[in-house]
C-alpha cells in the first residue's frame, strides 16, 4: 500500500509534469507502431514516397496514378469486349453450320418426295390399265414393258448461300483467337503498366504518351479497338449470310410443303380408285 505521504508526492509530480500522464485519448494497449500508424493516415507524416515532394509533386503524382489506373480500366474492359466479341463469333459459326445442315435435311427430303410423286405415277398407270376392260387381254399379249431401272440415290451435294460461306470462311480464319481470349484461359498482362517508369525523352511518339507503360497501355486499347471493329464487320457479315441462308430455306420449305400437299391429294385419290376396283 502507498502511503499518504507517497501519494501526495506523486500527485505533486503529475501537476508539475502533465506531460507524463496519457492523454485521453491514448490507448495503454497499443502499440507504439499502431499509434504512428493512426497518426500517418490522419496527414501526421507524409506517405513514404511522398516525402520530400512539394505540393505540386504530389498532386502531379496522384494524377498519374488516376491516369494510370483509367488506362489499365480500360485495356481490361477491351479485352473483355473482344472476349465476347469473339464468343459471339464462335456461336454464329456454330449456329450457320447447324444451318446449313438444316439445309441439307431439306433438301433430302424435297428429293423424296419426288421420288414419291414419280412413283404414284406409275402406280396411276397401273390403275388404268386394270380399269380398261380389255386392259387385262392387251397387257397378257403385250409385251413386257421395259422397266426403269431406278438410278442409284446420289449423295445430296447442298450448296449454302455464297454470303453465308463467305462470311463462315473469314469466321474459321479467326477462330484461335476465340480459345486465347477465353475468360478462363486469358492471362491479361498489365501488372507491368507502372505511372512512373517513363523514357528518357519527355515529347510524345507517333500521338502516345512519353511514359513508357502507358505509352503501351494505349497501343495495346488502340489493337483492341482495331480488332474490335474488325470483328464486329465479321459478325455482321456473318448475320447477313444467315439472313440470306434462312431466306433460301423459307423459300426451299414453301415448295416442300407445295408438294406434300399435291403428293397428299395424289395419294388418297389413288387410294379410292383403289377401292372403286375392289
Amino acid at each position: 500500500m502507498m502511503s499518504s505521504k507517497e501519494a501526495q508526492s506523486l500527485k505533486i509530480g503529475l501537476e508539475i509534469h502533465p506531460q507524463m500522464a496519457y492523454p485521453r485519448t491514448h490507448n495503454p494497449f497499443a502499440d507504439d507502431d499502431d499509434e504512428e500508424e493512426q497518426r500517418w493516415s490522419s496527414g501526421g507524416f507524409d506517405d513514404p514516397p511522398e516525402r520530400g515532394m512539394s505540393e505540386a509533386e504530389r498532386k502531379q503524382r496522384c494524377l498519374q496514378q488516376e491516369v494510370m489506373r483509367t488506362a489499365k480500366s480500360a485495356v481490361v474492359s477491351s479485352h473483355r469486349s473482344l472476349g465476347l466479341i469473339y464468343e459471339s463469333e464462335k456461336i454464329g459459326a456454330e449456329t450457320a453450320e447447324e444451318l446449313m445442315r438444316q439445309g441439307e435435311a431439306l433438301k433430302r427430303t424435297e428429293r423424296m418426295v419426288d421420288n414419291m410423286g414419280q412413283d404414284l405415277k406409275t402406280s396411276q398407270k397401273h390403275i388404268n390399265s386394270i380399269k380398261s376392260v380389255w386392259g387385262g387381254l392387251v397387257t397378257y399379249f403385250k409385251a413386257k414393258p421395259e422397266t426403269t431401272k431406278s438410278l442409284p440415290e446420289e449423295p445430296v451435294v447442298y450448296q449454302a448461300s455464297s454470303k453465308l460461306q463467305n462470311a463462315m470462311s473469314h469466321s474459321k480464319e479467326h477462330e484461335g483467337k476465340y480459345q486465347a481470349s477465353h475468360p478462363n484461359l486469358r492471362k491479361l498482362d498489365i501488372g507491368g503498366f507502372d505511372a512512373f517508369a517513363s523514357d528518357d525523352s519527355s515529347s510524345s511518339q507517333n500521338g502516345y504518351p512519353a511514359n513508357r507503360q502507358l505509352r503501351a497501355a494505349h497501343q495495346t486499347l488502340d489493337n483492341n479497338l482495331d480488332e474490335m471493329s474488325l470483328g464486329l464487320g465479321r459478325l455482321k457479315n456473318l448475320g447477313l449470310g444467315l439472313q440470306s441462308e434462312i431466306e433460301n430455306q423459307d423459300t426451299s420449305l414453301d415448295n416442300l410443303l407445295g408438294k406434300v400437299d399435291k403428293l397428299d391429294l395424289k395419294i388418297n385419290n389413288t387410294n379410292q380408285q383403289i377401292k372403286n376396283l375392289k
